[in-house]
């Protein structure tokens, strides 16, 4: 099972596999059921999934309890599995049984629908019938032989009577009551117009429904299964994460390669993983190099290049190079196995905008009965004709049912969720994907959000007389025995032109201000401003470069070559290539984009100004900048933070919506509300075009599902038909009931084809 244990007050979260709902009544009524039981603190069904969500507190209550009051209701439960994949053939098999039923219904429908309806067909079209089963001349047989017909596709639906009249028995009427009570109906009055029949009274042959109770059960049963083959292909994307899943992964120990089942893998074992070889668990590289496919898990179609001491994550393809690496996180620990779950969660989670419709549907059902009754009882008054009100009663009944209204929201969120995921857009649940689209300000983190977060060298500016790429060399050298990150990116920068790095010798860290050292018999050094004033170097040569540089956002390295300044190498923490067209599409969309760092004035404005940004918050420790969010709410704004998801995660919890951008963090996981897996500031205006159009589909299937009944039921009352219009069968009604659920769910797949 999927147990999720809190860390407050002992409650304990478990996902369970619900069989037999079949509209938001039934979901509504669960949640009030469960919702009742004492220890529970929350609970959320989703009828798209078919699962219930419980978060309860153990010492009150415990899940075998839950279980018998699901059970009790009428309702199927089935323990979930770690491994997700549990629920595929449980998914294969339900849709199945329908097809099966379908078949079985159908192939006994159409001659109980020719029988009862073929002498009403022109005479061109109609088939002969056997005299014996004529109406006209042996009217007994006629009636005899639809029962015999009824009863194997009554036998098929009988679900829908088990359920219905349980539920109604349980005062909570949900779509199967409304297709029970209707077909019961025109069964029993045409039981009663058959015993009548065999009395003598031959004229009652105009009164047998048998085959409108078959053709309902019929199409719906159809329209079940259809909703069930569309219902599948929603959660596609998650099936497509699951089956990603290594399932061996070839180790090192005691000296010998063994190829081990997945579940045998421990952290610390030491990994091999060839050329097209599948990356079984997560883990740090500690020989070799690779190019590395994770576009399973960011949505970057470009491999990326993998060396000794870069992290692999379960899952990606290794391209092309042998690698070792030492196992990190196994099992469930592995970032995939956090996206597959965060994806799961998200799924399962309720939207705010679905609590309007399972409101709606708990009270529906039970109006629906007593507009049933009144039409019938109106019409039965009015034309004496209790066969023609007993028509009006059915079509009311089931042209009402619910079922689109409770699968509109959860089948969008479950397509778009997939759609994020696919796309490296992790939404962790209905709320954050809801918000987004509503998003006034945009606040992003500068250092590592907008920019790489690490410097590199943007210009090399020798004095006059002195080489460049000697001075370059001589800078590398130096800084060789360096951990600084200006000096690192110096050595990259130098290693990148091909140059030779020498060996420094008498090296020394002056902490503060930079390092120094000789190199083939010259004394270098490099720091900042401080460590030539420290030695008496004048700077001055090169100041009209160092007060540009640091209009443009660059911070000067100075470089002196026997106590005499040589030239400056200018740093910068460099903008990401997708930041200013982030900042664009963020503009277009009529969203206020603001920056906030802890860098300098001059630093972060230089930045803005690169990437079109206007509005800049400068020097701002991570503690204060969740007080800088909370300002903007206070003036009424919906705001969103974008950070890397470690010192920003107080600002990230207290936005309206979190979105943390790089490689999934912990941390990130936690408090944001989108993650996006890649480092790419092009997501987050994906994310909010993917919110924007899951909210505009939501309520295009809300307004259908919502519209077709209401205005439908004044049509099967019979209402245009006072008016001389046309009168609702309810045949037409049980087509057009499975018809509505089937569009609302093929609405929410053109989900999967927008762009991201």
């Amino acid at each position: 099972m999927i147990y999720d244990f809190l860390i407050r007050d002992g409650h304990v979260k478990e996902t369970l596999k619900i069989t037999g709902m079949t509209c938001a009544a039934c979901s509504a009524r669960l949640e009030i059921l469960v919702g009742k039981v004492e220890g529970v603190k929350n609970c959320s069904v989703n009828l798209a999934a078919a699962r219930i969500v419980v978060e309860f507190d153990s010492a009150k209550t415990d899940i075998d309890i839950i279980r018998r009051i699901i059970k009790k209701a009428g309702y199927g439960c089935a323990e979930m599995r770690e491994d997700a994949t549990d629920s595929e053939p449980l998914k294969k098999s339900e849709t199945k049984v329908l097809l099966v039923k379908f078949i079985v219904a159908a192939v006994f429908a159409a001659p109980l629908l020719y029988i009862a309806m073929g002498h009403m067909l022109p005479f061109e079209w109609s088939l002969p019938l056997p005299k014996m089963l004529h109406m006209e001349h042996h009217p007994v047989i006629f009636a005899f032989i639809q029962i015999a017909l009824l009863f194997p596709i009554v036998i098929a639906g009988r679900h829908f009577y088990i359920v219905g009249f349980r539920a109604i028995w349980l005062r909570s009427p949900n779509m199967d009551s409304l297709i029970a009570v209707g077909t019961s109906a025109a069964v029993l009055y045409s039981l009663y117009a058959s015993c009548r029949i065999t009395q003598g009274h031959s004229s009652f042959v105009e009164h047998l429904y048998f085959e409108t109770a078959g053709v309902i059960i019929t199409l719906v049963l159809l329209g079940k299964f259809l909703e069930a083959v569309s219902k599948g292909k929603t959660s596609e994307a998650i099936r497509r994460l699951i089956k990603l899943r290594p399932k061996t992964a070839v180790v090192i120990r005691d000296d010998r390669e063994m190829e081990l089942s997945i579940s045998e893998v421990m952290a610390g074992d030491t990994i091999i993983v060839k050329p097209g070889g599948q990356i079984p668990v997560d883990g740090v590289i500690t020989y070799g190099a690779a190019a590395v496919d994770e576009s399973m898990l960011t949505g970057e179609s470009m491999p990326i290049e993998k060396k000794i001491g870069d992290c692999v994550y379960a899952a990606s393809i290794n391209k092309n190079g042998l690698i070792k690496f030492n196992a990190a996180k196994v099992g469930a620990d592995t970032l995939l196995a956090q996206v597959i779950k965060l994806v799961e969660g998200a799924q399962e989670d309720k939207a705010p905008i679905a609590q309007m419709a399972d409101t709606v549907a708990g009270v529906f059902v039970p109006i629906v009965f007593c507009i049933a009754l009144a039409a019938f009882t109106v019409w039965s008054i009015a034309t004496s004709e209790p066969g023609f009100a007993l028509m009006i009663f059915i079509s009311v009944l089931v042209i009402a049912c619910p079922c689109a209204l409770g699968l509109a929201t959860p089948t969008a969120i479950m397509v778009a969720t997939g759609k994020g995921a696919g796309n490296g857009i992790l939404i962790k649940n209905g709320a954050a994907l809801e918000t987004a689209h509503k998003i006034q300000t945009i606040v992003f983190d500068k250092t590592g959000t907008l920019t790489e977060g690490k410097p590199e060298v943007a210009d090399v500016i020798a004095s006059d007389g002195i080489d460049r790429r000697r001075l370059l060399q001589l800078a590398a050298s130096a800084e060789k025995g360096s951990e600084h990150p200006i000096g690192e990116a110096i050595v990259k920068c130098a290693e990148s032109e091909n140059l030779n790095i020498l060996s420094p010798i008498g090296f020394e860290a002056l902490v503060g201000m930079g390092v120094r050292c000789s190199i083939e018999g010259q004394e270098i050094m490099i720091g900042n401003v401080k460590l030539m004033n420290e030695y008496g170097i004048s700077t001055d040569i090169m100041n009209p470069e160092v007060i540009r540089l640091a209009n443009s956002g660059k911070t000067p390295v100075y470089i002196a070559i026997d106590k005499k300044i040589a030239g400056i190498i200018a740093v910068a923490d460099v903008v990401k290539k997708n930041s200013v067209d982030a900042v664009k599409r963020l503009a277009d969309m009529g969203i206020e984009v603001v920056m906030i760092t802890g860098d300098n004035r001059r630093t972060a404005e230089a930045i803005a100004i690169q990437v079109g940004i206007t509005q800049v918050l400068s020097e701002v420790l991570p503690k204060e900048k969740f007080n800088e969010i909370k300002k903007m709410q206070a003036k009424g704004k919906i705001v969103a933070m974008v950070g890397d998801g470690i010192n920003d995660a107080p600002a990230l919890t207290q936005a309206n919506v979190g979105i943390a951008i790089g490689s999934g963090t912990d941390v990130a996981l936690e408090c944001a509300g989108i993650v996006l897996m890649h480092s790419d500031p092009a997501g987050v205006p994906a994310a909010i075009g993917l919110s924007k159009a899951t909210i505009r589909n939501i309520k295009q299937n809300l307004f259908w599902a919502f519209g077709y009944n209401v205005a439908s039921i004044p049509v099967a009352a019979g209402v245009l038909h006072i008016f001389g219009g046309p009168l609702l069968s309810p045949i037409i009604a049980a087509a057009a009931m499975s018809l509505s659920s089937l569009s609302v769910i093929t609405n929410a797949l053109r989900l999967k084809r927008i762009n991201v």
